[in-house]
């Protein structure tokens, strides 16, 4: 039960003003909190999420999984973030059904590179998955953590003439998730991941404004391509995840988004999910207060 909970979690996660406004900020570039592949920034927010999937279990029947996930991170300095998270686990299966809270993630991320001209940067960061936090049907005995490398790039350096490329912009990690189990119990694997996107404010404020009306004019269609590649163990080489293309709408003070979760290959399953996502900016909601820096 607990290795097809891995496995399933590993597929698995990886109105107002025109004006957006979010963490992720480097010169005239907003990258959203996307919802399966995180971002490059650091910030004072609030994620909660609804996943919904059916997925093979260990012995190849179909499980529903239904995730109920939160997230906090709190700024230490204006580059330094702090976060916990966890998820609140639902799994039937023929096999049989279980619930209860996952395992507590702790992590940090540090921003050490931004270019507004360019509109990139990058921040590097470390999730520990602390083994024993969970309900013992569903969270594991084993730690994992994960050393991350976070990136984003817009196109809002091409010329004039491509002006309608400049709304692109792409975000990325990697990092291995090296587990204190054996192979068998919770394999090694390599997390990476890539999003594309497409800023339909950016489109109205910094290329051209169409007169888009609400909630067009907030908008941003993105694709998500979350990816687990095992390293170790009797699954070796084999790569796992979905491909979630969605939409998310934006604006000062939070964002809303669902999407879809296919998945990439057999291995991965055979039914799509959904992910359902309400995200809060602190550090504009209450900027002198819960989302100040604490230094």
């Amino acid at each position: 039960m607990r290795a097809a909970l891995f496995a399933a979690g590993a597929i698995a996660s990886l109105s107002a003003s025109s004006t957006a406004s979010a963490h992720a900020v480097v010169g005239d570039r907003v990258f959203p909190a996307t919802m399966a592949v995180d971002d490059p920034g650091v910030g004072d927010e609030f994620n909660l999420q609804y996943s919904h999937i059916k997925t093979p279990d260990s012995n190849g029947n179909d499980m529903n999984v239904n995730t109920v996930s939160y997230e906090w991170d709190k700024l230490i300095t204006k580059n330094l973030a702090f976060s916990i998270a966890s998820d609140y686990v639902g799994q039937n299966s023929p096999d049989g059904n279980a619930k209860g809270w996952d395992d507590v993630t702790l992590g940090a991320k540090y921003l050490v590179y931004a270019n507004p001209e360019h509109e990139f940067m990058a921040s590097v960061g470390l999730l520990a998955t602390i083994g024993g936090t969970g309900a013992k049907s569903i969270g594991s005995s084993f730690s994992t953590f994960t050393p991350t490398a976070y990136f984003g790039k817009g196109f809002g350096d091409l010329p004039a003439s491509l002006g309608y490329l400049r709304p692109f912009a792409i975000t990325g990690t990697i990092g291995p998730n090296l587990t204190t189990a054996s192979s068998d119990q919770g394999p090694n694997s390599l997390g990476w991941g890539l999003t594309l996107q497409y800023s339909i404010p950016y489109l109205q404020q910094q290329v051209k404004d169409l007169g888009l009306p609400q909630p067009f004019a907030n908008l941003i269609p993105v694709v998500e391509f979350p990816m687990s590649t095992c390293t170790a163990g009797a699954c070796a080489g084999q790569t796992t995840g979905t491909i979630n293309p969605g939409l998310l709408w934006t604006n000062r003070y939070g964002q809303f988004g669902v999407e879809a979760q296919i998945p990439v290959n057999h291995a991965s399953g055979t039914h799509t999910g959904i992910l359902v996502q309400a995200h809060l900016y602190f550090d504009d909601m209450f900027p002198n207060s819960l989302g100040k820096p604490l230094f």
